[in-house]
């Protein structure tokens, strides 16, 4: 594995993370979710060392904050935790996303897989429903998240909001709130907001009604959809969710959809499994001649 780093528009480099090298024909760019790096998430490291020996190049997109993490003690497990997405721009999505598919074309591969996980699905949906390039042969979608859904299972939320809007009228924008939001991550008072505002991250509203679908029926490729059995974000029916995502795209008949049993939102202890699904998706395609 080596860090890379990636040039946006707006000039900010964000540092990525790739296994193999540009001799493979073949790259899976992967975003990540929210709070979720090569240091701090083994799916991301298990997908890469599998791939990369199966002569696939593997690069982990991380969003602009992902290494922003803060210590928290666990004092049951007795070791520090590290987590947090302090500072991010949630509307810049779509150039995120595309200057990882930049850079992966500019570096020479022939073929270009882009998947992601959590939110990070979310924001692959959400580039691939509105660009109007072609460099993208084949999508990955892993555990995506009915966003309105999530803002009414997880914990916190109305406290955070309420907070964060007080920081902001009192000029505190950039001030981190005293309470982890959603129960998972530190943030400020700026970012807390601008996740939740972020309607275009809506995108695979299938157990809330709150969003659009518009993206998911403008995707022009085909792809997978994958998920762990027992993801605590499928309203209970994970497979249902998954198909019902996938039945809102232009050619369902052409996607597959995919469930790794007995696995979590965030697929613990079953890495190896979801590497070995991503790899399998990849030589599904390589039996075709056309790719």
């Amino acid at each position: 594995m080596e860090i890379i780093r990636v040039k946006t528009p707006r000039g900010l480099e964000l540092k990525g993370a790739m296994w193999g090298d540009n001799t493979m024909d073949t790259v899976v760019v992967m975003m990540s979710g929210i709070c979720s790096n090569v240091f701090q998430n083994d799916l991301l490291a298990a997908a890469g060392d599998l791939l990369s020996a199966n002569n696939i190049a593997f690069i982990a997109g991380h969003a602009m904050d992902a290494f922003s993490m803060i210590a928290y003690s666990d004092l049951i497990n007795h070791k520090q935790i590290y987590t947090g997405v302090v500072f991010d721009d949630f509307s810049l999505v779509y150039e995120d996303v595309e200057a990882y598919v930049k850079y992966a074309k500019d570096s020479g591969f022939k073929k270009i897989i882009l998947a992601g996980h959590s939110l990070g699905s979310n924001k692959i949906i959400h580039y691939l429903g509105n660009t109007p390039d072609d460099c993208v042969d084949y999508f990955i979608v892993s555990s995506p998240v009915d966003l309105s859904y999530w803002w009414k299972v997880m914990p916190n939320i109305d406290l955070c909001l309420n907070e964060a809007r007080k920081f902001v009228k009192e000029g505190r924008g950039h001030e981190i709130l005293p309470y982890v939001f959603g129960g998972f991550s530190p943030m400020c008072a700026d970012t807390v907001l601008n996740f939740y505002n972020a309607t275009h991250l809506k995108n695979c509203p299938v157990i809330s009604e709150d969003g659009e679908t518009e993206s998911l029926a403008s995707i022009r490729i085909s792809g997978t959809f994958v998920i762990g059995g027992k993801d605590s974000m499928a309203a209970g029916n994970p497979k249902g969710f998954m198909e019902k995502i996938n039945s809102c795209c232009r050619n369902p008949e052409n996607n597959r959809v995919i469930v790794v049993n007995d696995a979590s939102h965030i697929f613990y202890g079953k890495h190896k499994e979801y590497a070995e699904t991503i790899l399998d998706c990849v030589e599904s395609l390589r039996s075709f001649s056309k790719f």
